[in-house]
């Protein structure tokens, strides 16, 4: 059947659910007829449509994990423009950004089919002005009261919720063939916001005469508009990327969507986590270390190898890929922890830079695995596996995402307890090895259910 010919068979069937229609098209950009698994339809319209998607929308993640992590590494410089916060309280400015945008992860799954893909990018991207210009203006007032500063740190969660959104936008795109490649790319534009902003702030705050916090919120302003921009100039909304309320109860009954779900905050809630306490760890761990020229290493490398772990997990499995992610994180912990005891930042740093890679190729893995295991559970309803696949992605990126608030949680209390990160660390392990536990119990067991595929 030519491509003319089903597009036509599919939209005159009434009330039948096919994919990519609507009983009645609405107005903006929608695309109503989308069937990434039709090769002759791939190959002919949809890659390049894909494609022109996808780049806009890593621009605006990108944007949304920046303005996310920024006080990550504004906070190292707070204490010499002259805020008098404890490490404790500086801890809590890192970590609350990440509680916020772990909890609108959610929403913001269910906002793309609600408003389209291509609308929801422009709100979420416009959305960031608050906290950059709320930064920029508090960044002036040193005697700003904690309480205050807290409440302007929790706004930038709302680019927390950026990768939820886009990710399950960009889930419906693609073949799943080419799945775990896009979803990593995607990602992995996201997740380098987390290493530009720990790079590039640190540069423009010491432009000129004396340190201008602000400037780190007014860098992004004009590029948030840009990014709004493209998504209003060059994005399209799926019909096709349908979804709801009970789609997601489906899913959240699922044993599979919490498995995953706790997995990924071994993954992504240790790649979060990490990126947005690493320049506060340097600077109590090692003082004497200049923050700002190696902090951004860590985010960066776990970003990079993030599309390598779902290219890797589209080829051997999502779920070997992933054993091997805990096995060698939980190395680099046990490096950083003998590091910290030899008192030595190189050794600290390489050990780090090993557990970044790992977790950032654990990302792309576990991603992967999700279209998998529904495909494989849900068989006799092909369009419903998608569907509730689609929720796992949005559940799970938010209960990872919590791992942002418990990792610097974490290394706070262990510093207030026992005067050292060491403690935080064994914790981190042991939780490692409990998730390479749970990942092969479940995926990789001989005899399990699901130990035949390759998840």
């Amino acid at each position: 059947m030519t491509l003319e010919a089903r597009q036509a068979a599919v939209a005159t069937r009434d009330g039948s659910g096919a994919v990519g229609t609507v009983e009645a098209p609405r107005r903006g950009r929608w695309i109503d007829v989308w069937d990434p698994e039709d090769a002759t339809f791939w190959a002919e319209k949809g890659r390049a449509v894909a494609r022109r998607n996808l780049w806009p929308s890593i621009f605006a993640e990108f944007l949304g994990f920046s303005v996310w992590q920024l006080w990550s590494i504004v906070v190292v410089s707070m204490p010499r423009a002259g805020f008098g916060y404890s490490t404790d309280q500086l801890f809590w400015l890192v970590a609350l950004p990440s509680l916020v945008g772990a909890t609108l992860r959610l929403p913001y799954t269910f906002a793309v089919p609600r408003f389209g893909g291509r609308n929801w990018t422009i709100v979420s991207a416009l959305l960031l002005l608050i906290p950059t210009a709320g930064l920029s203006y508090f960044m002036t007032q040193p005697d700003t009261p904690f309480w205050l500063m807290a409440l302007v740190a929790a706004t930038a969660g709302v680019g927390g919720g950026n990768f939820a959104s886009s990710m399950t936008n960009i889930s419906f795109f693609y073949p799943e063939k080419e799945k775990g490649f896009a979803l990593g790319i995607n990602a992995a534009g996201g997740n380098l916001g987390v290493a530009v902003v720990q790079l590039v702030v640190p540069v423009v705050i010491v432009l000129g005469a004396g340190l201008s916090l602000n400037r780190a919120g007014l860098l992004w302003i004009p590029l948030v508009l840009l990014a709004a921009f493209l998504a209003w100039k060059v994005m399209a909304n799926l019909s096709v990327a349908s979804s709801s309320f009970l789609t997601s109860v489906a899913a959240a009954k699922r044993p599979h969507t919490w498995i995953i779900s706790f997995l990924y905050i071994g993954t992504f809630g240790s790649f979060i986590g990490f990126g947005a306490a690493f320049p506060l760890l340097i600077k109590t761990s090692f003082p004497d270390i200049t923050v700002s020229h190696v902090a951004f290493l860590g985010a960066l490398v776990g970003s990079v190898s993030r599309p390598f772990g779902g290219k890797l997990a589209d080829k051997l499995g999502g779920a070997w890929v992933t054993v091997c992610a805990f096995v060698v994180m939980g190395v680099g912990i046990l490096a950083a922890i003998a590091s910290l005891n030899a008192g030595s930042f190189t050794a600290f740093l390489l050990s780090f830079l090993v557990l970044f890679v790992a977790s950032g190729a654990g990302n792309g893995s576990t991603y992967r695995m999700i279209p998998a295991v529904f495909r494989l559970t849900t068989a006799d309803d092909p369009g419903r596996a998608k569907r509730e696949a689609a929720a796992c992605i949005g559940i799970a990126s938010a209960v990872g995402a919590y791992g942002g608030f418990l990792v610097p949680r974490g290394f706070a209390m262990s510093t207030s307890n026992f005067g050292s990160l060491i403690p935080a660390l064994y914790v981190f392990c042991g939780f490692y090895v409990v998730c390479l536990a749970v990942t092969y119990f479940c995926y990789l067991r001989k005899g399990g259910p699901l130990s035949g595929e390759r998840v």
